[in-house]
């Protein structure tokens, strides 16, 4: 998509607010890898499909600054709420002070720790997930949240085309590239789910458990 043509969906997509547009500064500004958060129009979907789906109970696998974890949140019912994780402690101090002083607070449950391990311990059933964790373990991630998710369910799982690497011979040998093809082409063969990459910034892909 040229420049100019991403500046006019942009324009013509609904705004984010003052509170995200602030947080997606702020962790340009503030962290070495800003661009990790999804962003304007990843954040008006991420929420659009949490109000088509209307889950209860969502999971979000890799939190970061919180930008996506507030844009679930939005789109929540009344009676939903959001388990989030981070496995770099590091980034608490930031994000911790961000998910507390929004209008969604009540409905985010912010836990620092490794999803695979903490996740199954919640003995929670969801609805939907957002995995946007290490790519080199995407398809253990993939496994461990298939578990938890209802028939019907949903699965977002971000950076699925990783800066157009997936295709590139060039990084055979980056790991990450290497977990995303790998996830990638898991997720083509599984039987148990439907898929749909959308081409959409780093790659989002939506998978329905049948």
């Amino acid at each position: 998509m040229t420049e100019e043509l991403d500046k006019y969906v942009r324009e013509h997509t609904s705004t984010e607010g003052d509170y995200l547009y602030r947080l997606y500064r702020a962790t340009n500004i503030h962290t070495i890898h800003g661009r990790m958060a999804s962003g304007h129009l990843q954040g008006r979907l991420l929420k659009m499909l949490v109000q088509m789906v209307q889950p209860k109970n969502v999971l979000e696998v890799g939190t970061f600054s919180g930008y996506s974890a507030l844009c679930l949140a939005e789109g929540l019912p009344d009676d939903g709420h959001l388990y989030t994780f981070e496995i770099n402690d590091e980034m608490e101090d930031f994000t911790r002070p961000w998910i507390e002083g929004s209008p969604y607070a009540d409905k985010i449950s912010f836990i620092i720790g490794d999803a695979n391990e903490k996740a199954p311990e919640l003995g929670v059933t969801f609805d939907m997930a957002f995995v946007d964790g290490d790519k080199r373990t995407y398809v253990e991630t993939y496994e461990m949240v298939l578990a938890l998710l209802r028939p019907g369910g949903y699965i977002l799982a971000d950076n699925t085309l990783w800066d157009g690497h997936v295709t590139d011979h060039a990084y055979d040998h980056d790991q990450q590239t290497v977990g995303i093809r790998h996830f990638n082409d898991y997720v083509a063969a599984d039987e148990r789910v439907e898929q749909l990459i959308l081409p959409m910034r780093d790659g989002l892909t939506l998978i329905r458990k049948r």
